[in-house]
């Protein structure tokens, strides 16, 4: 089992930077893809990026691409999502994940989850 925690998210303005922490415990966490996800109010959690057990591969959105950057620390057992150029429209709850399957898009495909973290970005 892995247990998540997010860290990292707050206020804003459109334009500016945050980097978001995932921070991991229990055994294996080489072995998981992590991902994150964003669910802003009365909409769908989407898939915003993963990245492979040894972080050499990653996966994102079309619409981040370029503009954010997934990394991991597996001594530190951590994830992180830097994020610039931020937009009003990406102010959402951002969530990671745990997946035990490579390089997951499909939130259904993930099998832990952290509590989350709000990004709010102001225009």
């Amino acid at each position: 089992q892995v247990q998540l925690v997010e860290s990292g998210g707050g206020l804003v303005q459109a334009g500016g930077s945050l980097r978001l922490s995932c921070a991991a415990s229990g055994r294996a966490f080489p072995g998981y893809t992590i991902g994150w996800f964003r669910q802003a109010p009365g909409k769908e959690r989407d898939f915003v990026a993963a990245i492979s057990g040894n972080g050499v591969h990653t996966r994102y959105a079309d619409s981040v691409k370029g503009r954010f950057t997934i990394s991991r620390d597996n001594a530190k057992t951590t994830v992180y999502l830097q994020m610039n150029s931020l937009k009003p429209e990406e102010t959402a709850v951002y969530y990671c994940a745990a997946s035990g399957k490579y390089l997951q898009r499909n939130r259904d495909g993930y099998d832990y989850w952290g509590q989350g973290t709000q990004v709010t970005v102001s225009s």
